[in-house]
């Protein structure tokens, strides 16, 4: 590290003073960098050593001071769940090595494949200080990589020139060419997805089911808990657990309400499905992130998920609806595809070799994804939007 600054590992967010952690935030940190939602994982337990993601963040500041210059949100993890980028064979390779993988140094929004900043700080110069950190962290703690997940553009290129590797991979993201309601949305669209989309949503409307949309600041404790159970079920439902807690939901919603927007499904007069989204009206942006329900029906979750979400978007101005990772069935619906990037660095060379090397296979693998993606545009050729959907595969490649 340059002897001007000095990078300290912090085991929580609250060793940080939210003032100071506001100062260096970018305008492309989004909802899910911002003090509260981080800070609400670890009070709530969903992020800890004992759930395999241990925080360790490394904080900058200028030698000897106590001005806070930069924050890396850094994670110590024993498993790698919750990140939306797999690299199971990475550490497959590590074991047949006779090589520890675990732990390994993780910058991400847990549980959120999101874009966002990693890189908090207040100019270039204290990025670059931080990754300096971070690659010594990895020699004083033995770890074998670190990687960072969904980064902005800018900050990607610096970690390109500062030897990271770079992985593509693909999300489904909507976006609004500033329709006027829902049918100028399906106007955009060819007539089997047209027909497809109206089908599927009558289906719902037959069953009886209604929805009432609330604003964050509308949302009760008892929609709370709801939504609650019809998120946990989603999980049970795969035979799974829920990553976060009744208590984070809870309490997000008191800390962050403006960022939230909840939908409920309901059958004569009863809650039977929920969706949250998260708003982030800076960027005009609309997170897709959570979802679930207590009755199954034909169609529902398309209707509570995508729809319900794009006729919100569509209402509030927002341009852009970001569907989580994977799911190609979401661009039946109207989603694009859309580049994505992480970023890594492994301690070993020969390692390091090797993972380039798949990662150029990879990239050849999803340019032939892309190809066979273009040929099922849900856009019609002559519409207003389908230049778009055009240049979007094309950037890819």
């Amino acid at each position: 590290m340059q002897a001007r600054y000095e990078v300290r590992v912090l085991n929580q967010i609250s060793d940080v003073p939210r003032q100071a952690w506001d100062s260096i935030l970018p305008p492309s940190a989004g909802p899910f960098m911002q003090y509260s939602f981080l800070s609400l994982l670890e009070k709530t337990g969903c992020v800890s050593a004992e759930t395999g993601w241990q925080p360790s963040h490394l904080a900058l500041y200028e030698a000897g001071g106590d001005t806070l210059l930069g924050i890396l949100p850094l994670y110590l993890k024993t498993h790698s769940y919750g990140e939306y980028v797999f690299d199971w064979s990475w550490a497959e390779a590590y074991t047949q090595a006779g090589l520890p993988y675990f732990p390994k140094a993780l910058s991400a929004i847990p549980f959120t494949p999101v874009t966002s900043s990693r890189l908090l700080a207040r100019s270039t110069e204290h990025q670059e200080a931080l990754v300096t950190g971070l690659k010594q962290l990895l020699g004083e703690l033995n770890l074998s990589s670190a990687h960072l997940l969904f980064p902005v553009e800018e900050e990607a290129k610096l970690l390109s020139e500062a030897g990271f590797l770079k992985r593509e991979s693909v999300q489904f993201h909507w976006h609004n060419h500033d329709y006027s309601d829902f049918e100028s949305f399906l106007s955009t669209l060819t007539m089997k997805r047209r027909k497809n989309i109206k089908r599927e949503r009558k289906q719902v409307q037959s069953a009886g089911i209604t929805f009432e949309p609330l604003p964050g600041e509308s949302v009760t404790e008892e929609d709370v808990l709801f939504f609650y159970r019809c998120y946990r079920n989603t999980y049970q439902n795969h035979y799974s657990t829920p990553y976060l807690n009744q208590l984070f939901f809870q309490e997000w919603v008191q800390e962050m309400p403006r960022n939230l927007h909840l939908i409920v499904a309901k059958r004569e007069g009863q809650a039977i499905a929920s969706a949250l989204l998260v708003i982030d009206r800076e960027l005009s942006k609309a997170y897709g992130r959570y979802w679930g329900c207590i009755e199954q029906h034909p169609c529902l979750h398309f209707e509570t998920a995508f729809y319900q979400a794009i006729e919100y978007c569509i209402r509030e101005g927002i341009q852009t609806l970001e569907g989580g990772a994977q799911g190609e069935h979401k661009m039946a619906r109207g989603f694009m595809p859309t580049s994505v990037s992480s970023y890594h660095h492994l301690s070993d060379p020969r390692f390091a070799a090797a993972v380039a090397r798949f990662l150029e296979r990879e990239r050849q693998g999803i340019g032939v994804y892309l190809d066979e993606l273009a040929e099922h545009s849900p856009l019609r050729q002559n519409s207003d939007s389908s230049g778009f959907g055009k240049i979007e595969l094309d950037a890819l490649k």
